[in-house]
């Protein structure tokens, strides 16, 4: 039983990465630097919106 193992095992190669290891965590941190721009972009757009609709003396929705 160990010789057919040891065959087996020797047979067995590794896959190639696409790119380093370190790559995949640069391209990893990139995407969420890029999703962290896009959420802070769009902070306080609420407050915004909220206060377009009191200028424009649109009242229906503040008092609910």
């Amino acid at each position: 039983m160990s010789l057919l193992a040891n065959l087996v095992a020797e047979t067995e190669e590794l896959a190639p990465l696409l790119m380093p290891p370190l790559a995949f965590a640069g391209v990893a941190v990139g995407v969420f630097v890029a999703l962290a721009f896009v959420v802070w972009s769009f902070r306080d757009v609420a407050n915004r919106q909220g206060q377009k609709a009191n200028r424009a003396g649109d009242s229906h929705g503040s008092g609910h």
